[in-house]
């Protein structure tokens, strides 16, 4: 794929770009984005509103689980949206993605301008238990919660929608999210076991600002590059770490002076760890970044974990 140079703003990159799902991640993407295009985040609460413009974004009032709520983003879309960035969580429940199920319906009823570019945050999730294997993006799909079956059904029908409208697709499978307001603080003080070396589960791992800035790249690269476009595009955007789940604890209870947490082996932790947790820690592989640095071309700001703790000050 011919990358060119990304740096020169055309008049396309400044069309309007919508954020659904706007938590850190989508709040960072404003930050990113707010000086080259309109930035417009869909959120439930108005009173969020303030804080969504100070990110230097517009907020449009609408609840993905609410069809009827989303009349707003039709008739913006209609108008101005040339892109959207759809970083929205499936509700708890079904295996079906019925948030992005309705987001699509939404895009679908544009009449005037329809949406050209879509970026989506899946997760690596899908791939399911791999015994510790290496995984790229040509591995078989294989959830094995309907957490990670919701996002495959996400992904099955956003795929579907941009064949449709031949619009371009790029689908970012991402691992455990971190950044210094997202670190195992908690769990480690309350001393949760981890399961000890032999049997611990390999995790993957990538920096909020990370993902956020792929975002922006993934979207740079539809624009200026839509003939790359005719299939989805999908890359994992995971670090350079290779941790098993409890060195990653123990790596950030060293840094800030604590006690590790305790070790046990997987049949003691089932007893004592949350069902939620257990089913992350069922699940072992390691995850191959050679796409995003490649077709993609996103290089790390924070390569490890390990390495992002070092800028940290110790508490």
């Amino acid at each position: 794929m011919t990358k060119g140079n990304l740096g020169v703003v055309s008049d396309d990159l400044k069309q309007a770009v919508l954020i659904v799902g706007y938590g850190d991640v989508g709040a960072r993407v404003a930050r990113l984005l707010r000086s080259t295009r309109s930035v417009y985040a869909l959120i439930r609460n108005p009173a969020r509103a303030a804080a969504v413009a100070s990110d230097g974004a517009v907020a449009v009032i609408g609840d993905l689980d609410d069809a009827e709520s989303l009349a707003e983003i039709v008739g913006r879309t209609s108008a101005v949206f040339h892109a959207v960035l759809h970083f929205a969580p499936p509700a708890m429940g079904a295996t079906d993605d019925v948030r992005t199920k309705n987001l699509i319906a939404v895009l679908y009823r544009s009449t005037n301008h329809r949406v050209r570019h879509l970026v989506y945050i899946s997760t690596t999730g899908v791939y399911g238990d791999c015994g510790g294997r290496w995984v790229d993006e040509s591995t078989p799909l294989n959830p094995e919660s309907d957490r990670a079956r919701r996002r495959v059904d996400a992904e099955t029908c956003l795929a579907a929608w941009a064949q449709d409208e031949q619009a371009a697709l790029t689908i970012l499978r991402a691992p455990g999210i971190y950044a210094a307001d997202r670190l195992p603080i908690d769990r480690i003080h309350a001393h949760t076991p981890a399961i000890r070396a032999v049997e611990d589960s390999w995790s993957n791992h990538i920096h909020a600002e990370d993902l956020a800035r792929a975002c922006v790249r993934a979207l740079d690269l539809q624009i200026a590059h839509p003939a790359d476009f005719a299939q989805p595009m999908i890359v994992n955007i995971v670090d350079d770490s290779v941790l098993k789940m409890g060195d990653y604890f123990d790596l950030v209870a060293d840094h800030f002076g604590m006690p590790r947490p305790p070790r046990l082996t997987r049949r003691e932790a089932e007893s004592q760890v949350s069902p939620a947790m257990l089913s992350f820690m069922r699940e072992s592989r390691r995850i191959r970044n050679n796409k995003m640095k490649t077709s993609l071309g996103y290089q790390l700001r924070y390569p490890t974990v390990g390495g992002f703790l070092a800028e940290l000050p110790s508490r």
